[in-house]
């Protein structure tokens, strides 16, 4: 059941995107598409909320549980700058918004890494406390070993996110010189 509400909030997610979007730029209503945008947290709150019956009514602590608690720190975190990812790119190809741009070269590529390894960090961090929580919450009688494995998986996450914002930093991609014309 967990698994099943994970791809309907995944779905829902994408679903209310498209629809705000829609409403905002060819519908030319950009309050109800912002309304519509708004209502996509209510899908992390019933994936919270099931999640947290479903352990309560005594089901056993397992990798489902862990996904639902990651799924949401993933959406919590990159869920806003996803929306604003593809309105830019929307806005762009259909309302004659500017191109989407992202810095390619030297310190500001740095920065932007930087700004995306932080998103994810808070992503695996939210997960992690989520899953505390689901521990705490099971209490020490109950086998919580998939939570914890999956709070070990976010560490590997927040490694991977740092050790390339770094590798940004200290080996800053440098931009192609100017061709040389010879005349």
């Amino acid at each position: 059941m967990i698994v099943t509400l994970i791809i309907i909030c995944e779905a829902g997610f994408w679903v209310l995107l498209a629809a705000g979007l829609a409403l905002r730029y060819w519908a030319k209503m950009p309050r109800a598409g912002i309304a519509v945008l708004l209502c996509e947290p209510l899908l992390e709150v019933l994936l919270l909320v099931v999640t947290a019956v479903d352990l309560k009514n005594g089901a056993e602590p397992d990798w489902k549980h862990g996904l639902a608690a990651v799924y949401i720190g993933c959406t919590v975190a990159l869920g806003h700058s996803t929306i604003k990812w593809v309105d830019v790119r929307v806005a762009h190809r259909f309302a004659g918004g500017p191109p989407p741009s992202a810095p390619k070269y030297g310190t500001p590529r740095a920065v932007h890494e930087w700004v995306l390894a932080g998103r994810w960090i808070l992503a695996a961090l939210i997960a992690m406390g989520l899953l505390q929580g689901a521990i705490w919450y099971v209490g020490g009688d109950g086998a919580t070993g998939s939570l914890e494995a999956w709070q070990q998986k976010m560490l590997v996450v927040i490694a991977i996110n740092v050790i390339i914002a770094l590798s940004y930093t200290l080996f800053p991609k440098k931009a192609p010189s100017a061709p040389h014309i010879k005349g």
